[in-house]
């Protein structure tokens, strides 16, 4: 009797990244599993073991972007807003293709394909608890917690966004807009 066939966690994380390369580049409806599967040296029968259908891969990848995205800026809460903002650059910097996959709408065709709604939330938490550690600290101004984060992250998400698609004059020094940007918001919510 043949033995069933284990497929490992780096198939699957080989997987979820190539999958995210070749959505980005070829759009979510141009991509099949079998370019999926030849792209990661395996078969489509893993990546049905492993995920289920197309729907549920790109599901899963974007839900491990998220999560991705929320482990670097647990590491990076200790920095407080500043060490945040630095983090989510620096993140989204060095995995293009999903933050292009998870905040650019390339997935919006495939309603059934939206992060799980707690995995996209949690990316938030370390920025919603820094903003209200500030605020009990009496640096941030006060209003409600949920609000400032999200504004917080719209400002730096726009930039960044800004960055990656190169909208903007062809020598722009992108880092030091950055690190600009950060310093203007942190006076402008400044207590």
């Amino acid at each position: 009797m043949a033995r069933p066939v284990v497929h490992t966690d780096s198939l699957r994380q080989e997987l979820l990244a190539v999958t995210a390369d070749l959505v980005d580049r070829d759009g979510p409806a141009r991509v099949t599993l079998r370019d999926v599967a030849a792209a990661a040296r395996t078969s489509t029968t893993a990546v049905y073991s492993l995920f289920g259908g197309k729907s549920q891969l790109l599901t899963a990848v974007v839900d491990d972007g998220f999560r991705s995205f929320h482990e670097s800026q647990v590491a990076a809460a200790e920095g407080g807003l500043q060490g945040l903002g630095v983090a989510y650059r620096t993140w989204a910097l060095e995995h293009q293709a999903l933050y292009r996959l998870m905040f650019g709408g390339a997935l919006a065709a495939y309603v059934d394909c939206q992060p799980t709604p707690d995995v996209a939330a949690d990316a938030m938490v370390p920025l919603i608890g820094a903003v209200a550690a500030a605020q009990s600290a009496g640096t941030l101004r006060l209003a409600p917690v949920d609000m400032v984060a999200v504004a917080i992250w719209g400002q730096v998400h726009g930039l960044v966004s800004l960055e990656l698609a190169q909208v903007g004059p062809p020598d722009a020094d992108w880092g030091a807009a950055y690190s600009a940007a950060l310093d203007a918001v942190a006076r402008g919510w400044a207590a």
